[in-house]
């Protein structure tokens, strides 16, 4: 079971209730962890509606996650 680095921004931060945290997960791709972290947290947005990256690159959602990974869900962001 491999042993990620989350890190949230915006919304998902508040839901979170943290901007980052380190979990172990046997999830089997990047859809899998968010939907085991929309169970734990409450997240409120779809992940079509976000943009995750791996150890600092752009990943698709099929990724599957590897030890030590930093993984960074990026939600749509609003300027002004």
């Amino acid at each position: 079971m491999p042993r990620l680095t989350l890190e949230y921004f915006a919304l998902l931060r508040d839901e979170a209730g943290c901007p980052q945290e380190e979990i172990d997960t046997s999830a089997l791709s990047l859809a899998m962890l968010y939907d085991e972290l929309t169970q734990r947290h409450g997240f409120t947005l779809p992940a079509k509606r976000l943009r995750v990256a791996v150890n600092a690159a752009f990943a698709s959602w099929d990724h599957r996650p590897a030890e030590g990974d930093h993984v960074v869900f990026i939600p749509p962001v609003s300027g002004g």
